[in-house]
C-alpha cells in the first residue's frame, strides 16, 4: 500500500512535527469495518500519544486540507470508521490514549482517555467498588471515544440511558487543531450552546474526543437474570411494564428474542448452551440490580407469579448462581456472532415506540413475505424500542442469491418504520451506509441545521468527509 503522490508533502510534515511512535504502517485493520463491506484508503496513519500530539496532526491536515477519520476499536458497523473515496484521508487512530486520568468514586466520576478501551474502564470503575454501565457485545475492543461518538446504546439504556447520558464532559481537537479542555466534573453547566452533546454522536464529523470524564453508578448489591417465555411481542410488553411495577428502576436490561436467535446459535455455534428444552416462539431475558437488602432471585420469582397468573409468561428460568447468569446472558450476547456466520441480505438497527413494537413487528412478516421467502431474525433492546430486525436467506441459499434484493428489502422495512414514527438508526449511528437513508427520511429543517453547524465547526469539510451528511 503507498502514499497518495500528490500528499507526500504533507506525510513529510507530519514525520517531522510527531515523534516516530506516532506515526504508523498502513496496516489493513485500519482500513476496513467488521462485515467486509467496504474497504477503505489512507494517506498515513497516526497514533497520538497525548492531546497535543493529535492537534498537530490536525493543525497540519488542516493546512493541508486533508481530510481527516478517527479510528477508535474499529467495531462500528455502519462504516463510520473508513472513507473509501475522495482524496487518501489521514486516519487518526486513538490506540495509544488509554489512561485513566481519574477515578473519584465518591462523585461517581471518572476521567479517561478517548483510546481506553470498554472493558478496562469497566474493570477500573468495579476495583473503585462502582459501575460503568454502558455494555456492548464488543467490550473487549470498542474505545471509550468511539461509543461516544455514535453516542452507543447497549443493553442497559432501560436503566441507565445511551453513551450522551453516561457522559459529563469531553477533552476535544476541533477541525483547526484547537483544543476544546472540556473535562468537567460538573451535573450543572448552563453556560451557553452545548458543544459536549454536540460532540457526542457526530461521528467524528465535528472533532475529536481525545478524553470523557464519565458517570459512574453504585454497583447494585444483589443481581439477578431470568428468561421468560412470552406468547408474543405484546406480552413481552406488557410484562415489561409489570415488571418495572414490581421492581421500579431495577430493572436493567429487558431484551426480547424470537425463536430464531435459538435456531442460529444451534446451527453455527453449537457450543452456547441451549436454554430451553423446546425452542420457544418469543422470550425475554430480564437482568435486575436491586439495593442491599433485596433478593433479586425472589422478587423474580413473585414476578414470573404474577406474570403466570395474568397470562403473560408460560414458562420461565431463574438464575440460580453467577454461571448460571452468565450462560443466561451468553444467549443474547453470542445472536450476533450467529448472525454473521449465517450472513444476513439486509441488517436493520430500528427503534419505534414502545406502543408500536408489536405492530411492527407483526406488520414487518407481510413486508417482507411480499418480497420473498427469508428468514427474519428480530431481537433487541425491548426496554428502550431498539429491535435489530435482520434477514436471512432460507436454508440452502446464501445472502449473495440475493444481492439484489437488499436495497428493496431496506427500504421496505425502514419504510415502515418511518411511517410508524420510529427512527432508521437506533443505536448504530448513521457512518457512511445509512446517509441516504438520513436524507430520505431526515427532517429537511434539522438536515440544513447540521449542514450549517458543519459549515460553521468544519469549514473546509476535512472531518470525517462521506460520514453522516453528504458532500455537497
Amino acid at each position: 500500500m503507498t502514499y497518495d503522490p500528490e500528499q507526500t508533502a504533507f506525510v513529510d510534515a507530519l514525520k517531522s512535527a510527531l515523534p516516530p511512535a506516532v506515526l504508523r504502517d498502513l496496516a489493513q485493520h485500519y482500513l476496513e469495518e467488521p462485515r467486509g463491506r467496504w474497504m477503505g484508503h489512507a494517506c498515513a496513519v497516526v497514533a497520538p500519544g497525548c492531546v497535543e500530539e493529535a492537534a498537530t496532526a490536525l493543525r497540519l491536515a488542516a493546512a493541508n486540507s486533508v481530510p481527516v477519520v478517527p479510528y477508535g476499536g474499529g467495531t462500528g458497523l455502519v462504516g463510520g470508521q473508513v472513507a473509501n473515496d475522495g482524496p487518501a484521508p489521514l486516519v487518526i487512530s486513538l490506540e495509544r490514549m488509554t489512561r485513566i486520568r481519574a477515578v473519584y468514586p465518591d462523585e461517581n466520576v471518572m476521567v479517561v482517555e478517548a483510546g481506553a478501551i470498554l472493558s478496562d474502564v469497566h474493570d477500573v470503575a468495579e476495583a473503585a467498588g462502582r459501575l460503568f454501565p454502558l455494555s456492548i457485545a464488543a467490550k473487549g475492543s470498542a474505545r471509550i471515544g468511539g461509543l461516544l461518538a455514535t453516542n452507543a446504546g447497549g443493553v442497559n439504556v432501560l436503566r441507565y440511558g445511551n453513551a450522551r447520558d453516561l457522559c459529563l464532559g469531553l477533552e476535544a481537537v476541533m477541525p483547526d487543531g484547537s483544543v476544546w479542555h472540556g473535562l468537567k466534573r460538573l451535573r450543572k453547566d448552563n453556560t451557553g450552546y452545548d458543544l459536549r452533546n454536540l460532540l457526542i454522536g457526530s461521528e467524528g464529523t465535528l472533532g475529536l474526543i481525545t478524553a470523557a470524564t464519565l458517570k459512574l453508578a453504585p454497583r447494585p448489591a444483589g443481581e439477578g437474570t431470568a428468561l421468560m417465555v412470552v406468547d408474543s411481542p405484546a406480552a413481552a410488553l406488557k410484562l415489561l411494564a409489570l415488571a418495572r411495577d414490581h421492581m421500579g428502576e431495577g430493572v436493567s436490561a429487558f431484551e426480547l428474542m424470537h425463536r430464531q436467535c435459538l435456531d442460529f446459535l444451534a446451527e453455527t455455534m453449537p457450543q452456547v448452551r441451549q436454554p430451553f428444552a423446546e425452542r420457544p416462539e418469543w422470550f425475554v431475558l430480564i437482568d435486575v440490580g436491586l439495593a442491599r437488602g433485596l433478593d433479586p432471585a425472589g422478587a423474580l420469582e413473585v414476578l414470573f407469579a404474577d406474570a403466570l397468573d395474568a397470562g403473560l409468561v408460560s414458562d420461565g428460568l431463574i438464575a440460580q448462581s453467577e454461571g448460571q447468569r452468565a450462560e443466561f446472558w451468553s444467549v443474547r450476547e453470542s445472536v450476533p456472532e450467529a448472525n454473521r456466520h449465517i450472513g444476513a441480505v439486509s441488517s436493520h438497527d430500528v427503534s419505534l415506540p414502545l406502543g408500536a413494537v408489536a405492530e411492527f413487528i407483526e406488520r414487518g412478516e407481510g413486508v417482507i413475505g411480499a418480497l420473498g421467502n427469508f428468514r427474519i431474525n428480530c431481537f433487541g433492546h425491548l426496554g428502550d424500542g431498539n429491535l435489530h430486525y435482520n434477514v436471512f436467506p432460507m436454508p440452502g441459499r446464501s445472502r449473495t442469491d440475493h444481492e439484489h434484493q437488499r436495497d428493496s428489502i431496506k427500504h421496505a422495512v425502514h419504510d415502515l418504520v418511518d411511517a410508524m414514527d420510529g427512527s432508521v438508526s437506533a443505536e448504530h449511528g448513521v457512518g457512511r451506509l445509512k446517509v441516504d437513508d438520513l436524507e430520505r427520511y431526515g427532517d429537511p429543517v434539522k438536515l440544513a441545521a447540521m449542514r450549517s453547524i458543519k459549515a460553521a465547526l468544519d469549514p473546509k469539510g476535512i472531518m470525517n468527509p462521506g460520514a453522516v451528511l453528504r458532500v455537497l
